[in-house]
């Protein structure tokens, strides 16, 4: 139905706002505002069609939970989060959608209860509320208009100090939610979650809210904003193409290609086309949602064994999983005319015609070069070779209910691109290259191949040379050094520095200056006049005999 309207409003260049007021502060009215345009009603569509999909798939994913009924039930209040998200044109209710997702989010990665989950529900909402923080200030900034509608003001306010203090307050929200440089490391960390909320955060829902929210705040940023904004956007894509070729999980591995095209989002929409990220953003969750079920499906035939290494010739045990695996692989990398093709192709060929510098345009080709070389060395790892698992009796491609699940969403990895172009893009592109430049994409994505499978053959021995390249590899696969720095690097001196107050102040000084000491002077006086009260009649008698030796 969502989809449906869309097209309607699309055709019609029909926008609905509903407003309801629910308290009013001076001029200042808390409204709940709905806008339905058709960006939000067919973003909709798709969220609502993945995780339906997807809560068929947890059916038999889940199996055997005690606590199935909870687990949909965190799976539907994440959605309805990602809902008000999507219609608010009104930062409170953007904010309410906005923290259901970090707190429901948060529910989710911890829902396999043991220290590694604790620690990457702790990571992925601390450096979320960072985020939170900065859209609070940027409501407070707010009131120096008339409501905290910013559709109204984005436009005609653009000059505006408020206005640009607000934007660099909601790109840093949105920095947080879609991981960006310098806060890549949670969302290889929410990985702890179970597959099918990874399937649908990675998708659908929490990455893409920071992507979403700049997409409707695109017209407010300035030069310089939109400058940083292309360089955070292009190394995180670097860094996160760059990482993946060097990691053996599984999931991780599709965690970092996310990354990657969230990246790839934030630095087109930095270059103004964010028609393009939108587009792009749509076409990535059907194909990142299908890789996310597959990777599933994998893993729990491999009696819940995520490393790759272990993996091998599952194609021949697991046809049609390894089939819908390839598929949305392909469409990732962007393979001509799957759905990926279209998003990717046409952004790279917009970057092409854009007179900027040769470092943009060189770390994007690199870092596709990158996504199709990480794509491959998974795909020989886990279907060419040898199988190096325990018994080849636990694979199967019976998981009837999960095969469902995919089976819903593989169609439109296949067609989806296509049918969203002709759809968005009334009026096509108009991309006038040179012949060399045209062919850059497949030339590029000839060599990842090639490059993609050199590198999954060989194999490190501990010599020495091989020692400088495992260090190198370690660097690369932990994102720079990126969690280590987030996480200890900000843990280390203020624990430091607390533990120091604690010896010398708390359990110090202020004892002794403070209740302890008082307590105990206190109690030596009152145990000396309790002496005295007890005795009394000694004491007297004692006092008579010196007052008589005295006189």
């Amino acid at each position: 139905m969502c989809f449906f309207f869309s097209l309607l409003f699309m055709v019609l260049d029909f926008s609905l706002i509903l407003e309801l007021d629910l308290l009013t502060i001076n001029s200042c009215s808390i409204m709940m505002t709905i806008l339905l345009d058709w960006m939000s009603l067919l973003f909709m569509s798709f969220v609502l069609f993945i995780s339906s999909m997807v809560v068929i798939y947890s059916k038999e994913y889940m199996l055997g939970d005690l606590n199935l009924n909870r687990f949909i039930m965190l799976v539907f209040m994440f959605v309805l989060s990602m809902m008000l998200l999507i219609i608010s044109p009104n930062l409170i209710s953007i904010l309410l959608g906005w923290d259901g997702l970090g707190l429901v989010s948060y529910c989710l990665v911890i829902y396999y209860q043991n220290i590694k989950s604790f620690n990457a529900g702790m990571l992925t909402a601390l450096t979320n509320r960072i985020g939170d923080v900065a859209l609070l200030m940027s409501i407070a900034w707010m009131l120096n208009y008339g409501s905290w509608n910013y559709i109204y003001y984005i436009e005609c306010m653009k000059n505006d100090f408020s206005m640009e203090l607000i934007s660099y307050l909601v790109v840093l929200a949105a920095m947080t939610k879609s991981a960006q440089i310098p806060f890549s490391s949670w969302l290889p960390a929410a990985m702890a979650a179970p597959t099918p909320v990874s399937s649908l955060v990675h998708s659908s829902t929490l990455v893409t809210a920071g992507v979403y929210l700049l997409i409707r705040f695109n017209s407010s940023m300035n030069m310089n904003l939109m400058f940083f904004l292309l360089f955070i956007g292009t190394m995180t894509m670097f860094m996160a193409g760059l990482g993946a070729n060097f990691e053996f999980d599984l999931k991780k591995i599709i965690a970092l290609s996310t990354l990657s095209q969230l990246g790839l989002m934030m630095s087109i929409l930095a270059l103004g086309g964010y028609d393009l990220a939108f587009f792009h953003l749509l076409t990535h969750a059907l194909f990142k949602a299908t890789l996310f079920m597959c990777a599933g499906c994998i893993i729990h035939n491999m009696n819940n064994c995520q490393d790759i290494r272990f993996m091998g010739g599952l194609i021949i045990q697991m046809p049609l999983t390894c089939c819908f695996f390839n598929i949305s692989n392909l469409s990732l990398c962007g393979l001509p005319f799957l759905s990926g093709f279209y998003s990717k192709d046409l952004i790279l060929e917009i970057v092409s015609m854009n007179y900027l510098n040769i470092f943009i345009y060189v770390v994007y080709f690199i870092s596709t070069g990158f996504t199709v070389s990480y794509t491959f060395r998974l795909m020989y790892y886990s279907m060419i070779g040898d199988y190096n698992f325990m018994s080849l009796n636990c694979l199967n491609d019976s998981n009837y209910i999960m095969l469902k699940g995919m089976f819903g969403l593989i169609f439109f990895v296949i067609t989806g691109g296509s049918m969203l172009m002709w759809l968005m893009f009334p009026t096509p592109y108009f991309i006038c290259l040179p012949f060399t430049m045209k062919m850059m994409a497949l030339i590029v994505t000839i060599l990842g191949i090639w490059i993609g499978l050199e590198f999954s053959k060989f194999y490190l021995n501990y010599s020495l040379k091989s020692m400088k390249l495992m260090k190198m590899s370690n660097f690369m696969a932990s994102m720079w050094n990126m969690p280590t720095i987030s996480t200890f690097g900000l843990n280390y001196y203020p624990l430091n520095l607390g533990n120091m107050i604690n010896a010398n102040l708390d359990q110090g000084w202020s004892e002794f200056f403070g209740s302890q000491n008082i307590f105990n002077n206190l109690k030596n006086s009152s145990l000396f006049m309790q002496f005295m009260y007890n005795n009394n009649l000694k004491i007297y008698l004692i006092l008579l005999v010196m007052w008589v030796l005295f006189l």
